[in-house]
């Protein structure tokens, strides 16, 4: 496992997280790391973007259909 460190948080930021972690019992250290397996599991605008590009676009229904469709419910 590796251990990181961060420098120049502010006040305002540890003190946030300080009182997140100590709300459901865990340890900075322990809150912190549960965000940021959050933070790394949330794919990026890059890999969404990508599986939009990969999924099939080929209409199921045509517009026609649809369009007869909203007009007979019209009826």
């Amino acid at each position: 496992m590796t251990t990181l460190y961060i420098r120049e948080v502010p006040e305002a930021v540890a003190d946030a997280l300080k009182a997140r972690a100590a709300a459901q019992g865990q340890s900075l250290s322990a809150y912190v790391n549960a965000q940021l397996a959050v933070i790394a599991a949330r794919p990026t605008n890059a890999e969404i973007v990508a599986r939009l590009r990969a999924r099939d676009r080929s209409p199921s229904v045509s517009t026609e259909r649809i369009l007869d469709e909203v007009e007979s419910a019209r009826r």
